[in-house]
């Protein structure tokens, strides 16, 4: 499946989710962010991790990439302003348990670690079978993980928080918005009975 065909679904992996004032104001103050941005939640470790993270799941090719729009600086806001402090400790926990991961299975510092480095390892946590991958996704409290278990729980929702924070902040974007997904600034004009295709040319809505 190409980049065009699964953005038309995009956000659904999203469940409709509403932008508030709040989000909304966020992914505002994020538009015009630099490439030496300075992060208000991350430590430079994570800003590093997660840069790389959003590139491999959201790499630019013929549609804008999840750097293009900006998302790492749209994860750290939501973390800094939204994110209550229980998903605030499960991220940080998460990020530093994948940080020891790096550092075992290279040998280096993770400051130094490349896209490449990063695109081998999260491949490894995301190459699961089905059953495995129900597993990880239940809704489970962390109180209620074994303690064997702790680190590998840590890292998935640390990931899975990335990966939905990509989604979210992508389709949600004003350049995909209004360039990618179908937009209608003054909604209005009701066409009963006729197909996606028909009305926005196969595109999802802009949220």
């Amino acid at each position: 499946m190409d980049r065009r065909t699964a953005l038309k679904n995009l956000t659904l992996s999203i469940g409709y989710a509403v932008a508030t004032p709040t989000i909304m104001s966020v992914l505002s103050s994020c538009s015009d962010a630099s490439e030496t941005w300075t992060p208000q939640f991350f430590s430079e470790v994570q800003k590093h991790m997660v840069t790389h993270i959003v590139d491999i799941i959201l790499p630019t090719d013929d549609l804008p990439g999840a750097l293009d729009v900006n998302i790492p600086q749209f994860i750290d806001k939501m973390y800094h302003d939204i994110e209550v402090d229980s998903k605030k400790e499960l991220f940080t926990s998460g990020s530093n348990y994948f940080a020891d991961s790096f550092k075992k299975t290279f040998q280096k510092d993770i400051l130094k670690g490349t896209k490449e480095d990063f695109e081998v390892l999260v491949s490894n946590y995301f190459d699961i079978s089905d059953d495995v991958s129900k597993h990880i996704m239940k809704d489970q409290n962390i109180k209620n993980v074994a303690k064997k278990d702790i680190e590998s729980y840590s890292i998935y929702k640390f990931l899975l928080s990335v990966r939905y924070y990509i989604i979210f902040g992508y389709c949600t974007s004003e350049k995909v918005g209004e360039n990618i997904l179908a937009y209608d600034p003054v909604p209005g004009v009701y066409n009963g009975c006729i197909s996606v295709e028909t009305a926005t040319n196969g595109r999802a809505w802009s949220l």
